[in-house]
């Protein structure tokens, strides 16, 4: 299915490219959607494509070597992925699947090149996309190291909470406790305690599909360890 330049406008990388250059991409892309649960790309395929978000989300997961699933990020709609196979031409380092029902616009490998090597504003912001995933994965191993799994869930709440325009700290389109679950090394049924603890002690709330964090002192206190983690018996 062909891209609407309208859609493009709303991409993050693309959004300040002039109209003209946004109808040229648009006519190179297709678009594809996909059901809940369904691999978009697999570990070690080439990289064909420099990927856009249009609608719904994805999560990057690898498998460990007893096979265990470990989320490793998240891509919302408006974002991109793919952009280190598409720039060091070696294949995709992770699986990326939908957890919601996702529609996904593929630009070809080599245009997504010359349009990083030909346009400074949009090779600053891959690379600046680069920088945070690296900071990421290091305070992901961080995050990893800590012992208890209830300190592991606080410290994933902060990494992903953020302020919005009205000055409320939240984390919106808040995974689910499974998808937690995978990223922190922990089960499904201990993230569903641990949220209960700090749900009853009113450091978050839900807000539809955003939470609420009333008590960030709190989660940032148990994240760092200095106070003793919830219980979640």
């Amino acid at each position: 299915m062909a891209i609407p330049p309208d859609v493009l406008h709303s991409m993050e990388l693309l959004r300040d490219l002039p109209p003209e250059q946004i109808e040229r991409l648009a006519g190179l892309m297709n678009e594809r959607s996909y059901a809940r649960r369904e691999i978009v790309f697999n570990k070690e395929e080439p990289g064909q494509f420099l990927c856009f978000l249009v609608e719904g989300r994805l999560q990057g997961v690898d498998f460990t070597l007893d096979g265990r699933e470990v989320g490793l990020y998240f891509v919302e709609a408006g974002s991109y992925f793919g952009e280190m196979s598409v720039i060091d031409g070696a294949p995709r380092p992770d699986y990326v699947i939908a957890v919601a029902r996702s529609r996904v616009a593929f630009l070809p490998a080599e245009e997504a090149r010359q349009l990083i090597t030909r346009a400074p504003e949009i090779a600053e912001k891959v690379l600046q996309r680069l920088v945070h995933r690296l900071r990421s994965v290091s305070a992901q191993r961080t995050l990893l190291g800590m012992p208890n799994p209830a300190q592991r869930v606080c410290a994933q709440l902060m990494q992903l909470v953020i302020t919005d325009t009205d000055g409320r700290r939240l984390i919106v389109n808040a995974p689910t406790h499974q998808e937690i679950a995978i990223m922190i090394n922990a089960s499904r049924e201990t993230v569903t305690r641990v949220f209960q603890v700090l749900q009853s002690r009113g450091v978050v709330a839900r807000d539809g599909n955003s939470l609420k964090i009333a008590d960030e002192d709190y989660l940032s206190d148990v994240a760092e360890g200095q106070v003793e983690p919830p219980k979640a018996s």
